[in-house]
């Protein structure tokens, strides 16, 4: 499994804009063959946190070089962040409960 780990704060001004293209996006994600989950959190200090699960390192490579994700990427770059970090990271081993 492939954990992508998206770290983002938001500009001011992209907090009207934003929440529809993160919907769309979110929409998108589960469309995509190799899909497992993904969740998104914000601290309390403004910071996202968004972490997404694929099957594969080819599922989460098409996801990322998707059309209509790579044009939601340029917009964050240009509009909606003001820092990100993204983080590819694969998991070695898990343990669940129960």
């Amino acid at each position: 499994m492939v954990v992508t780990v998206f770290r983002s704060r938001l500009r001011e001004d992209a907090r009207d804009e934003y929440p529809d293209w993160a919907r769309r996006m979110s929409e998108l994600a589960r469309q995509m063959p190799g899909y497992v989950s993904h969740k998104g959190f914000v601290a309390e200090d403004g910071e996202r946190v968004t972490l997404v699960e694929f099957e594969s390192e080819a599922a989460q490579r098409a996801w990322a070089n998707h059309p209509e994700h790579r044009e939601a990427q340029r917009k964050g770059r240009e509009s909606f962040y003001s820092t990100f970090r993204l983080q590819i990271c694969t998991v070695e081993r898990e343990t669940a409960f129960p």
